[in-house]
């Protein structure tokens, strides 16, 4: 037996709450100045360490040693840790998506798409997050156009600096 309330399902013989979710979804495009070919394999827990700033997984759960579908990771997050899936890992269409889950506050799809573009390529990039928690309903409100906006042309940044050089940014005399 259930009823609604509101916008909440309430079924009397179950505590469970169904409820219309708050969510915010954004895209971009970046332009990276080298093929899919060399840019999808840095789209990887592992290779990322290679070329984003902080970006370092404790754990890795993964046949290849590398991205791959089924491939798990834990990251460091706020309020605490950030567990990663990866759902899709298609190499030969240039695309992968994860789930990012923070437990009690999001969780995140990420869908990444390259598209050659003569000698470079384009990465459209969407992430939606979902609130999950109180704390997840405040990272939804500060998650706008312009921050996410901030966040892929520093990505973008990173990433091309890193094709140019083989080195992180802001890391160029670094071993």
């Amino acid at each position: 037996m259930w009823k609604v309330v509101g916008s909440s399902v309430i079924f009397h013989y179950a505590a469970m709450r169904i409820t219309k979710p708050n969510r915010a979804t954004h895209t971009y495009r970046q332009r990276l100045c080298a093929p899919p070919a060399r840019v999808f394999p840095l789209l990887c827990p592992v290779r990322e360490t290679e070329w984003a700033a902080g970006w370092l997984p404790d754990l890795v759960i993964s046949s290849s040693g590398i991205a791959e579908r089924d491939c798990v990771f834990i990251t460091p997050d706020k309020p605490g840790k950030a567990i990663w899936y990866i759902i899709s890992h298609k190499p030969e269409n240039w695309f992968v998506e994860m789930l990012k889950i923070v437990p009690e506050v999001t969780a995140c799809r990420l869908e990444i798409q390259l598209t050659p573009n003569g000698d470079e390529c384009f990465a459209d990039i969407t992430y939606s997050h979902t609130s999950i928690g109180v704390a997840g309903d405040e990272f939804v409100a500060s998650f706008t156009a312009d921050s996410y906006r901030k966040f892929m042309q520093a990505w973008e940044a990173e990433l091309n600096h890193f094709l140019k050089t083989g080195s992180r940014l802001g890391n160029d005399n670094a071993p």
